[in-house]
């Protein structure tokens, strides 16, 4: 089809992936007998078993535990190789990547060892395939914002390495205020913030998240459609809103892909794109999650080209004309009949 072929040949942003996420069940067992750890699982079909999840809840606790697998730099390293390909394999130029150090601190991993092996990994694909990256650090919001202080107190030294601030994990009952005297500490200290509100949470965490932790952009966003001066705000002052469709299939955010919201959104002008949260877990990467998207909602040229645009856009790019340019994507000529 000339229009999946437009997808998968178009450059392309990600700016919403968890590089835990991508931790495929075969890399999963190759790092668990290698560090001898292990898991809860006899084989990789069991883990893809596992993978039938409810709710956000239930996702995060496999997510959790395929993680501890995770425990040298090289480990961090090779995860974080292994995206790096799919960058190349689904032409993605450009990634802005969320990591958990508190899913590794908080099992005595040395918080050098998680970003050292993650940055060394995005350098090195830097280097071979020009890829460019940020690295966004996420707190995890299910716990409290003590601890969260301290975690921030060590990405102060590798603010060479981290760009910014995000907060992620279990949304419902830890609403964005819980944690704005933390965002308040992060933006002093010249980090980007950035927060996931309006996944499974209401629009009032969208709300907290904007006015309370002034984040720049809003991880996936979805129920802001339930609050029209909401989306009124969004859309006037073009926040980005980094939506991963396969991702709200899986966790039951919507029953089928058909019934995302994502054309909704592009209809009243806010500024959405499509990311693939946590590819391994979720069955798709970025070119998936378009293609699937595409057909399940009849997604014209135009309305691709805006989504691949808007990425862009959104992007913390440092090269400003870069991104730009990669905006002016060109249409085939020849259309679906």
């Amino acid at each position: 089809m000339v229009l999946e072929e437009f997808i998968k040949k178009s450059p392309k942003a990600e700016l919403h992936l968890h590089i835990e996420g991508t931790l495929e069940p075969e890399l999963m067992f190759s790092l668990a007998k290698r560090n001898n750890i292990e898991i809860p699982f006899k084989s990789i079909d069991d883990v893809k078993k596992a993978y039938n999840f409810s709710n956000l809840d239930s996702f995060l606790k496999i997510y959790y535990e395929g993680a501890q697998v995770l425990i040298k730099e090289q480990d961090f390293f090779d995860l974080t190789w292994a995206y790096i390909l799919k960058c190349k394999e689904d032409n993605i130029v450009h990634t802005e990547i969320f990591f958990d150090p508190q899913t590794h601190t908080d099992r005595g991993i040395e918080f050098d060892t998680v970003i050292n092996g993650i940055f060394n990994a995005l350098k090195k694909g830097e280097k071979e395939f020009g890829l460019s990256f940020k690295i966004i650090m996420c707190f995890l919001r299910h716990l409290n914002e003590d601890e969260c202080f301290k975690i921030l107190d060590k990405a102060l030294a590798h603010k060479d390495k981290i760009y910014g601030v995000g907060l992620d994990s279990s949304e419902k009952g830890n609403p964005p205020k819980k944690f704005e005297k933390l965002f308040k500490k992060a933006s002093e200290n010249e980090f980007i913030t950035v927060a996931h509100a309006g996944e499974e949470g209401p629009p009032e965490y969208i709300w907290e998240a904007l006015n309370l932790l002034n984040v720049s952009r809003i991880d996936h966003g979805v129920q802001c459609l339930k609050d029209e001066k909401l989306v009124e705000i969004l859309t006037k002052n073009q926040i980005p809103l980094t939506v991963c469709p396969l991702s709200n299939i899986k966790l039951k955010v919507f029953n089928t892909l058909e019934d995302h919201n994502l054309k909704k959104m592009l209809e009243k002008k806010l500024m959405v794109m499509i990311n693939s949260d946590d590819p391994a877990y979720f069955g798709g990467y970025l070119n998936k999650n378009f293609i699937e998207t595409q057909k399940a909602l009849d997604l014209s040229y135009e309305e691709i080209k805006t989504l691949l645009a808007n990425s862009f856009k959104s992007s913390f790019m440092k090269d400003t004309k870069k991104a730009v340019s990669y905006t002016h994507l060109t249409l085939p000529t020849k259309r679906i009949v």
